[in-house]
Formats: C-alpha cells, sequence, structure tokens
C-alpha cells in the first residue's frame, strides 16, 4: 500500500475527531506483558538464526523501528508469526487465542514473547480492545487481515480481508500501517501436512511502503475525504455515519488486500 504523495493536514486530523464517538476504540485496561525473554531471544539467538535461514526480507526499511505500528500480513502458515516478527527486528505483539495458553510451555512462550491471550468466548470487541492496547502505548501489532489462516488447497490462496484492520488503523489514525507480503512460508510448514517446520525451505517476506490512516483518508486513490466533507459527515444521522464509516472500513481493507497480492502473497 504506498504511501499517497498527498500530505495530510492538520484541520483533516481535528475533523476526523468530530467523528471520534463513532470509531473510538476503548483500549484493554490489562497491562502489556514484560517480554525480558523476548528481548534476549532476538539479541541472541535470532543473529545465529538468520544466516541458517533460507529466507529473505524486501523492503525492510518500510517498517518503523519506533511507534505505533500495524503489520498486517498473509496467513499461511504457522511460522507466518514468527517471520513477521523476525522481519520486523522489533518487539511484535500479537493476539493469541486462549487455546495456545492451555499447555504450559506454550503459554510460557507465548507469555514471555508478550503474546496476548484473547477468549473467543468475549467476541470481536474485547480482541479490539487488546489490540487498541498494544497501539495506544506506542508498540508494534502484527496481525492477520484474513482473520485465519487460509485453508484453500490451490492458488489464490489470499482470502478477503476483514475490517477490524481498518477499524484500528482509524482509531490511531497516525500508526502506520505496514503490508507485509509473506512468500514461500506454506512451503516451509504446510498445515495438516508437515508437523515440524522445514528450515531449509527458501520464503521471504516483503514489507511494502506503509501508510497512516490520515494519510490514506486524505489521498484521492485512497479514502478523497477533506475537511469540509468529514465535518459535514459529523452532523449527518447516525446511520449515516455508520454507513460511511463502514464503507471507509471496507475500501481501505481492500486496499490492503490488494498491496499484499500485488506484492506476491500467493
Amino acid at each position: 500500500m504506498a504511501t499517497p504523495c498527498v500530505s495530510p493536514h492538520r484541520d483533516l486530523e481535528d475533523a476526523w475527531l468530530t467523528l471520534q464517538p463513532h470509531w473510538g476504540i476503548q483500549p484493554s485496561s490489562h497491562p502489556l506483558p514484560r517480554t525480558p525473554v523476548y528481548t534476549a531471544l532476538r539479541m541472541f539467538l535470532s543473529p545465529l538464526l538468520r544466516p541458517l535461514l533460507r529466507w529473505n526480507i524486501r523492503g525492510a526499511e518500510h517498517i518503523p523501528r519506533t511507534g505505533a505500528t500495524i503489520l498486517a500480513a498473509n496467513h499461511l502458515s504457522h511460522v507466518d508469526p514468527v517471520a513477521v516478527i523476525a522481519a520486523a527486528r522489533r518487539t511484535t505483539h500479537y493476539l493469541a487465542k486462549d487455546g495456545h495458553f492451555s499447555n504450559p510451555l506454550t503459554s510460557f512462550l507465548m507469555r514471555a514473547t508478550g503474546q496476548i491471550e484473547t477468549h473467543r468466548e468475549a467476541g470481536g470487541n474485547d480482541a479490539l480492545a487488546s489490540a487498541a492496547s498494544i497501539l495506544n502505548n506506542g508498540c508494534a501489532l502484527g496481525i492477520f487481515p484474513e482473520g485465519t489462516r487460509s485453508k484453500r488447497t490451490e492458488a489464490p490462496f489470499l482470502l478477503p480481508g476483514k475490517t477490524g484492520v481498518a477499524r484500528l488503523a482509524a482509531a490511531y489514525p497516525r500508526a502506520v500501517v505496514v503490508p507485509l507480503a509473506l512468500v514461500g512460508t506454506r512451503e516451509v510448514m504446510q498445515p495438516q501436512r508437515h508437523k515440524w517446520p522445514r528450515l531449509w525451505r527458501r520464503f521471504n517476506v516483503n514489507a511494502a511502503p506503509g501508510v497512516t490512516w490520515l494519510e490514506w483518508l486524505a489521498s484521492e486513490d485512497g479514502g478523497n475525504q477533506s475537511t469540509s466533507s468529514l465535518l459535514a459527515l459529523s452532523k449527518a444521522e447516525d446511520h449515516e455515519i455508520r454507513a460511511e464509516l463502514a464503507r471507509l472500513y471496507r475500501h481501505f481493507t481492500n486496499q490492503l488486500m490488494g498491496t499484499l497480492a500485488a506484492s506476491g502473497a500467493p
């Protein structure tokens, strides 16, 4: 998703904030987990493993080293979160379903690496609140816009994106959304076929230029909104506002998925 050439102005952000009651997400009250084990692994283990793995990252310069960041990738394999974390070279938090925390060993590893437990019975709002707390703390959030691992047996594997990623971007309009196309991870560890990762198989992580919600909103090729259009929207009926925001979320998500496909996501 290339960064648009149109730079958003402060008045556009102020106009967007007038709609905050309709797009705001209350962050979770739970503090982010501490990650000393994660830090140690990145410092000592990662440099040892990197030369042994047959992987390549293109566009690493597009991934911010600090600040609220959404790393949005396609999802084909159990190794995908590891690929994203390795490419980011910064602490990256993922939301993980509670089933991954049922085993003491996996629970320790998940918590030690900063992954956050979510409960399926609590619904999507709980997951959004947990994701919002990551961005609210200026950290990196790893997310799979498809919402689940693709179970297609033939290409194209990429599924339609869910709009949760757009809702998070809209709620944190200065956060940078970076599309990451994972290519070849299915061959490293194909679900229901490979019990262990085949580390000798080559895979790539292609990072496209990132974009903030405000940049996208101001772009003629994106949201195509102006200060006046947002202020006019803020005076509309609630159902009209919800409908327009839903349209913007879908448009943003579709363009994000298009960027992943154009970057090589199979």
